[in-house]
């Protein structure tokens, strides 16, 4: 029997809201996860929220320990009249609730709720300093009716949701638990994704940094290099660079990318790092060799890794004679070599694969001389990729730019090129450079930040 009349109503009318509830969260999950910074991607969520769900709401956080143990951060206010709420209103870190606060904001906090409200005393009637301004709020923005939900993760309350309307219009929040509180758990697991997420990228960061050299502060070469994690997506890679004196007196150069962008990448970064450095002190090869047998040891301990690694020997073999940079190169990206001049030229000679493709991989090597007064420069691809445009356009934007700084200080032309180009990048970035000094000058300085 087909529903007629009033039954047919209140199944369409039923069908819809059951329609718009899927495509509320939709909308929601869609917000969260647009971006893997949490306060954006809170405040596009609330814009979900208002009006589809109240007329203003906020989203209260419960601080780490190291911003602020126990305090509450409100992160967003959002109203649906924009000139309702000032830029940055009550945006900031929150008064303490004593334990036993009965303010509806530090009972959420302790776990209670859903709460519902209908009753929004004046502000001097509050119990304490966190329940003031909690009625400041509603008093300021308007309250006809409220809804706070802990945001519980991993049995802890990470924060509070808010969802107010200023009149009678729209369901009753009793009938609309069920969604919000669906809402109050996807919101919980973002913040909680975003903390571990954020937690992860700083201990790989700070894991890299402390792994990255002192570079050599003796010698007629000027040296400086920098490193700066992904802007993006703050995710740490495996990107390193490296400089020592060997005994003969040649300063080795690397750079290197192990692939991936975590925490495991940023260990393997070290592994290699530390392997590379007893094979070049142990052996004393040329270039070639050595990355053939960094490339074998890698295949025995580490059988599924791969990476990119530039490998060069700065020498002056001959007082009178020019100084060589004798260089492989294992599917990094080209050197590149700036005159004073400014004539700029990537050194395109003894390449091979990528270290852990083929073992087998003959590793050829090359000698170019250096004018004096000349830069080299070591990079890895975050410097020169961009997902929209091809890598020999970055590689042109390279050339030009280092052209332009040939004649500035070398810690000028580290800074520039990380300014200029570094700005744009979604990866990490490390670079060294070295400068050759002028025939007459045996200055000298190291810089790396």
């Amino acid at each position: 029997m087909q529903p007629h009349g009033n039954d047919s109503f209140e199944v369409d009318r039923a069908v819809q809201d059951a329609l718009d509830r899927l495509t509320l969260v939709a909308n929601a999950s869609e917000a969260l996860s647009s971006t893997l910074e949490l306060d954006p991607g809170l405040r596009r969520l609330c814009r979900v929220l208002v009006p589809a769900v109240a007329d203003w709401c906020v989203i209260d956080l419960v601080e780490d320990e190291d911003r602020g143990e126990g305090l509450l951060r409100r992160a967003v206010v959002e109203h649906r009249d924009p000139d309702a709420v000032p830029p940055g209103f009550l945006e900031a870190l929150l008064p303490p609730a004593d334990d036993s606060s009965d303010a509806p904001l530090a009972r959420a906090l302790r776990g209670a709720g859903p709460l519902l409200l209908t009753d929004f005393p004046p502000s001097e009637e509050g119990t304490d300093a966190l329940h003031r301004i909690e009625l400041q709020t509603f008093q300021q923005l308007g309250a006809h009716r409220a809804v706070l939900v802990p945001l519980r993760a991993r049995r802890q309350v990470l924060g509070v949701l808010t969802l107010v309307r200023t009149d009678q219009d729209g369901l009753e929040e009793q009938d609309r638990l069920p969604l919000i509180e669906d809402l109050a758990h996807r919101i919980a697991m973002a913040v909680d994704n975003a903390r571990l997420h954020a937690e992860i990228s700083t201990t790989a960061e700070r894991l890299q940094r402390s792994l990255l050299p002192d570079l050599p502060d003796h010698g007629p070469l000027d040296i400086a290099a920098r490193y700066d994690p992904a802007r993006v997506s703050a995710e740490v890679g495996g990107d390193w660079y490296d400089a020592f004196l060997l005994p003969d007196g040649a300063l080795t150069l690397i750079i290197g990318d192990v692939t991936g962008h975590d925490l495991k990448a940023a260990v393997s970064m070290s592994q290699m790092r530390n392997m590379l450095r007893g094979i070049a002190c142990d052996r004393k090869e040329p270039p070639g060799k050595i990355l053939a047998r960094l490339d074998a040891a890698n295949e025995i301990l580490y059988p599924a890794q791969t990476l990119t690694c530039l490998y060069a020997l700065v020498t002056k073999p001959e007082p009178d004679g020019p100084w060589l940079f004798h260089y492989g190169v294992a599917g990094h990206p080209a050197p590149l070599l700036v005159t004073r001049q400014g004539d700029a030229r990537f050194l395109n000679e003894g390449r091979s694969l990528l270290l852990g493709a083929d073992a087998d991989t003959i590793r050829p090597d090359a000698i170019e001389p250096l004018p004096p007064d000349s830069t080299v420069l070591l990079y890895t691809d975050g410097l020169i990729e961009r997902r929209s445009e091809t890598f020999d356009d970055g590689m042109a934007r390279l050339r030009q730019h280092a052209a332009a700084l040939a004649r500035a200080p070398l810690e000028t032309f580290c800074d520039e090129l990380m300014t200029g180009l570094g700005q744009a990048s979604t990866d990490d970035i490390a670079l060294i450079a070295v400068r050759i000094p002028p025939a007459t000058s045996t200055a000298y300085t190291a810089t790396a930040e």
